[in-house]
């Protein structure tokens, strides 16, 4: 029997108008970018894909509670709401919102790493990483080495390598370690999911050395959906359900809220240590607001907490990642090379496998988002050597196994048709690859470059 078309569980209410431009025209924007798509205006893009990050569409309801935003500095009744979707949905018991995540992760970061200590994440994110080394920790990388091949099928290519953190602790110590930073559909990776079999495994483990499991629960729910459709015993649990599950392995989280809790701002911490709890909102209270508004309106908090109940929606999040794989499979399909299995937020392209004439010091992916925006408007990003950065202590840059060109897919945005537009971009590209050419970094920022590097073509 054939498959039937499964349409998504929502219709359009509100439409934003979107320019088409020139390519002549986009030429001279990327030069005047420095080659850099965080650096186009967004006026100047078609479809934007280089986040989904804040780029969600609200819902209606959502909306509705924008409304009845209580704008209180303290004890706003929707710091309330919120504290209590995140106890029922996440099952954490202590709520601190901040501004967005990396809020969170400054304040997790500056309370619970000793100087010299390290951090094992099952691979990096870069400002995880960052607030980590700002901290004086030091990042280790404990994810399983399937991850770092874009071409091996693996389902569950987030998965942590026990032997790996063991390995630490029998040449560092346990007091080594500050914590565990478990990413749930790893960012770098190509949006890979852990196993919950696996995650038992590590929470057995760190409950034996007594060292604290901290989700960076960004996109926690799509690994939810992952284990639904993957692992065995999980194909009659509800989304919700796992998450639930997922998320009782842990003694607390970061999120950017950015990202699953679909809202344009905000993110926070939870834990369920109340020593810990009591320290972050000190901590709050001098970088970001008063415990209950973190640098929040309360009309912000009110969406973070309806998206919060409409994020774990079965029919919803099957519809989000369904669309991630509908441009996934259209490259495949093609012979696009891209990082396997397709992930939840985006399609990875496998820029060393696209443009093999471009070593890696000539910024391969940085090259190749630069040509899909001339070539057809579509804004994407570098995940590879620029974002990788240098080597506190060397200063020599980390050059990463992946390098990657992220598709990242924003949550109830566009339609297939937009995706067929970039997959056909994509085609093009690939078609003439031998013509693009490598840059040179003329512009390099101290931290988190890729945001602001400036590049010129060789």
């Amino acid at each position: 029997m054939k498959t039937r078309t499964i349409a998504e569980p929502y219709k359009i209410k509100m439409v934003e108008p979107i320019k088409m431009t020139t390519r002549e025209y986009r030429v001279e924007k990327i030069r005047e970018a420095g080659y850099n798509t965080f650096l186009l205006k967004s006026e100047d893009v078609y479809i934007d894909l280089l986040t989904d990050s804040g780029t969600s569409a609200m819902s209606d309801w959502q909306w509705s509670g924008m409304m009845l935003g209580d704008e209180a500095y303290a004890g706003s009744r929707n710091f309330y709401n919120l504290e209590k979707a995140v106890q029922e949905i996440y099952g954490f018991q202590y709520v601190v919102p901040t501004h967005q995540g990396r809020a969170a992760e400054h304040i997790t970061s500056q309370l619970r790493i000793k100087r010299g200590q390290y951090v094992p994440m099952n691979m990096y994110f870069t400002t995880t990483r960052e607030h980590v080394e700002r901290a004086g920790g030091i990042f280790y990388d404990c994810i399983i080495d399937e991850a770092h091949d874009a071409q091996n099928p693996h389902p569950f290519k987030g998965n942590v390598d026990v032997r790996k953190l063991q390995k630490l602790v029998d040449e560092k110590g346990a007091d080594a370690i500050a914590y565990l930073s478990i990413a749930p559909c790893v960012n770098m990776a190509g949006g890979q999911p852990f196993s919950m079999a696996n995650l038992r495994e590590v929470a057995e483990w760190a409950k034996r050395y007594d060292l604290p499991i901290i989700f960076d629960a960004t996109r926690a729910v799509e690994n939810a959906y992952f284990i639904q459709q993957r692992e065995p015993g999980y194909a009659n649990k509800s989304v919700r359900e796992i998450l639930r599950e997922m998320m009782s392995y842990g003694e607390g989280m970061t999120i950017s809220s950015k990202k699953d809790n679909l809202v344009n701002i905000g993110g926070f911490l939870a834990t369920n240590n109340e020593h810990f709890f009591a320290k972050a909102k000190e901590m709050v209270v001098v970088f970001e607001g008063l415990h209950t508004y973190g640098g929040l309106a309360g009309r912000d908090m009110e969406a973070i907490a309806r998206g919060i109940y409409e994020m774990v929606d079965d029919a919803y999040i099957a519809s989000r990642v369904r669309q991630v794989h509908y441009l996934g499979n259209r490259l495949l399909n093609a012979g696009i090379p891209i990082v396997v299995p397709i992930g939840g937020h985006a399609v990875f392209l496998d820029a060393k496998r696209f443009l093999p004439h471009i070593p890696q010091e000539q910024f391969p992916a940085q090259a190749l988002a630069a040509a899909l925006y001339v070539d057809s408007g579509v804004r994407a990003m570098e995940r590879g050597i620029v974002s990788a950065g240098r080597d506190p202590k060397t200063g020599e840059n980390r050059k990463p196994k992946l390098e990657l060109v992220r598709l990242t897919i924003p949550r109830r945005v566009y339609t297939n048709l937009h995706m067929d537009v970039v997959a056909e971009s994509c085609m093009a590209l690939y078609e003439e690859r031998d013509k693009i050419r490598g840059l040179r970094m003329v512009y390099e920022p101290e931290s988190l470059r890729f945001f602001q590097a400036r590049f010129e073509e060789l």
